[in-house]
């Protein structure tokens, strides 16, 4: 992808509260599951149906309550809120049931109805939530009108079920109803809406393995899952909905089965959010992963390790546990690299090839100088596993409007969603090709992320190696760009040259052909008369003769052949004086000959800058000034008219003609007004030739 830079959306706000909102769900929820684990150690009930429901209130609770954490943390989005629903749903009626035993076994304890009854209705607006409208909502997509039409459903029926629930009588509701008119009325209007949750989550289900099927490459991964864990979600319920409950099998196979499914379907959550990258949380995935495998590793190995070195020692000794506390220290960080390559490998996919191979590889495939730099820049953030890289050329010689700097940028994952970098922890490299700067090489860390120095070090490594590729683009492109401009100014050479043949020559060859044949009808009657036209035929062919001369000497004055410049620019200024154009030439008496293709190139320079002033200037003097400096010489083409071209008029030919010399022998160009005071600003055209090694 080739940009300019200003091409990328500004930053966008910083908003904190959804993470706020992330941190408030995950310490409520971690409270209240402590607070239910504590009162179930106090009671230890047996385990029945009840505590088996409990369980999974209680699982509910821990597993949504972590990823309700990494989703809001990242995005306010409503599966967050919804995921955020379960979680708090979850704990609070786990830790309600738990109270409730508590309170019976020590009366005069606080248990008020409306948190004893949380058991009842607490988990129903996020568990009901997951199965109607959960799977709707991922992946991030513009919803039809079936799809919204499905979410309005869903939010009419979770409305309707939390207003069953909580005005149920007591004590499983919140707001019990105890008027027998209103209760046969709340039975008349929600007992026939009630068994609708299966059919619509099923709907939902349906629609999500539509979308895995014919959806999108980039929208389909992980949605296999979550159609997998939808189905599960409505088998639970349906087996804990009349007729099938109870009597349908064991006790405890509905609870077990919910029980089930309520881990199952949050990782087929995250198997969608993560293997389509959604909202920026697999860096946050992949630290908790990494935490807790090295954390359980840890306490693991120091148990089992401690309890088999206890076996074959002494008892009382504490050899045992120095042994395995040294050598879990020495063993520590090289298993958290490795664990911490896979768990990399899990989150972002493999990393495929190894950085200077995937530049080599990807080269091969580049058509043109552009593909070759982004396609570098692509291996580069596919393999270091970066947000983004950007490569700015800088390319020599161009200046003016319409001359920024090009942009060639490379995403780790080019088909994936990336959100745009803010600019917070990018690294910037600037890429030197011998003693030039041709460009700079910026690097974008994933979100969340920072730039380790392992990437930097590659970085600083493959400056060099980008620089090369950089500078070849750029050379190969100029050259296209320089063959082409050229070709215009020799076909525009070649009009002008057939132009004054054309018009000017052919014409005057015509009339001496006319002239000599009037001369033959004149000898044998009139000879004085003859010999009159032929003196005016000689003076005509000597005036063209001279036209052709000075035509030769145009394309290239016979004094260049040897390099002297000086010479050239007198008879330039004398076919000019016959136009009416006084050339001032200021020159230095040491100057020496200069190689044949720099005189050249000089002189055509200078030719199409004096062409341009006795074209456009609009005055009768320029000057034409040449200094001789150790390292270069300059010369420039200065005169008081009306200033240089407007942008729209400094891609003609023939300055691009003149900046393709300039450049054809290393020098530099640079066209401006010739005073930045007062007065007439004119226009000055100053052509730089470095003469170092040159010969001059």
């Amino acid at each position: 992808m080739t940009s300019r830079p200003g091409d990328e959306p500004p930053p966008p706000h910083r908003d904190t509260r959804h993470r706020v909102a992330a941190w408030t769900v995950l310490t409520l929820t971690a409270t209240l599951t402590a607070a239910a684990v504590a009162a179930w150690c106090a009671v230890l009930p047996p385990m029945t149906t009840t505590q088996l429901f409990s369980l999974v209130d209680l699982m509910d609770g821990v597993i949504y309550g972590g990823v309700a954490w990494l989703i809001l943390g990242r995005r306010a989005h409503l599966a967050g809120w919804i995921v955020a629903a379960a979680a708090l749903g979850g704990s609070l009626a786990a830790f309600a049931a738990q109270w409730t035993l508590l309170a019976e076994r020590h009366p005069q304890w606080w248990a008020p109805a409306a948190l004893t009854s949380a058991h009842h209705w607490a988990w129903l607006p996020g568990l009901y939530g997951l199965v109607v409208l959960m799977p709707w909502l991922l992946p991030d997509r513009p919803m039809r009108w079936g799809a919204r039409t499905a979410v309005a459903a869903g939010v009419l029926y979770l409305a309707c079920a939390q207003v069953a629930a909580v005005t149920a009588p007591a004590p499983y509701g919140l707001f019990p109803i105890t008027d027998p008119g209103l209760r046969q009325l709340r039975v008349d209007l929600f007992a026939p809406i009630m068994p609708a949750l299966v059919p619509l989550g099923l709907i939902a289900a349906a629609g999500t393995a539509w979308r895995w099927r014919t959806g999108p490459l980039g929208q389909r991964h992980g949605m296999g899952w979550l159609t997998v864990g939808n189905l599960l979600l409505c088998l639970a319920f349906l087996l804990v909905s009349p007729p099938f409950w109870p009597g349908f099998g064991p006790p405890w196979a509905a609870p077990l089965l919910m029980l089930a499914s309520q881990a199952f379907f949050p990782a087929a959550v995250l198997v969608v959010v993560l293997r389509q990258r959604l909202w920026g949380i697999e860096v946050a995935v992949r630290r908790t992963l990494v935490w807790l495998l090295m954390t359980a590793g840890v306490i693991a190995t120091y148990i089992g390790a401690v309890t088999l070195l206890d076996r074959l020692v002494p008892a009382g000794s504490l050899a045992p546990k120095i042994v395995v506390t040294a050598l879990l220290a020495a063993a520590f960080q090289p298993v958290r690299q490795w664990v911490q390559r896979r768990v990399d490998r899990l989150v972002h996919g493999d990393s495929q090839e190894p950085l200077m191979r995937q530049v080599v590889h990807r080269l091969r495939s580049a058509d043109s100088g552009g593909q070759m730099i982004e396609n570098v820049a692509v291996a580069i953030a596919t393999s270091l596993r970066l947000a983004r890289i950007t490569i700015t050329v800088i390319e020599p010689g161009r200046s003016g409007p319409g001359s920024a700097p090009t942009a060639y940028t490379g995403t780790g994952h080019p088909g994936d969603h990336q959100p745009t970098p803010t600019g917070a922890g990018q690294l910037t490299v600037d890429l030197v090709s011998g003693q030039r700067t041709v460009g700079q090489l910026t690097a974008w860390p994933r979100p969340g992320e920072r730039l380790g120095g392992h990437a930097a070090a590659a970085l600083a490594d493959l400056s060099p190696v980008v620089a090369a590729v950089v500078d070849l683009a750029s050379t190969n492109e100029a050259l296209a760009r320089s063959r082409t401009r050229l070709a215009e100014a020799r076909d525009e050479e070649r009009r002008t040259l057939r132009r004054d043949l054309h018009d000017g020559l052919g014409p005057a060859l015509s009339g001496i052909g006319l002239g000599l044949a009037a001369v033959r009808n004149l000898l044998h009657r009139d000879v004085a008369l003859a010999g009159e036209l032929l003196d005016r035929l000689v003076v005509e062919t000597t005036q063209r003769a001279d036209e052709v001369r000075d035509l030769a000497r145009a394309l290239l004055p016979p004094v260049l052949a040897d390099g002297e410049l000086i010479p050239a620019l007198h008879t330039l200024r004398e076919r000019y004086a016959v136009a009416g154009l006084d050339i001032r030439v200021a020159a230095p008496a040491q100057l020496g000959p200069l190689p044949d293709t720099m005189a050249t190139a000089a002189y055509g320079v200078i030719t199409e800058a004096v062409r341009n002033v006795h074209r456009h200037a609009g005055v009768g003097t320029c000057t034409v000034t040449l200094i001789h400096r150790p390292d270069r010489v300059e010369i420039t083409v200065a005169d008081d008219g009306c200033g240089p071209p407007p942008p729209t008029r400094s891609r003609g030919v023939g300055l691009q003609s003149m900046r393709e010399r300039a450049t054809g022998i290393g020098g530099t160009l640079t066209i401006g007004p010739a005073s930045t005071t007062g007065g007439p600003q004119g226009t000055a055209v100053t052509l730089t030739i470095p003469t170092r090694g040159a010969g001059a």
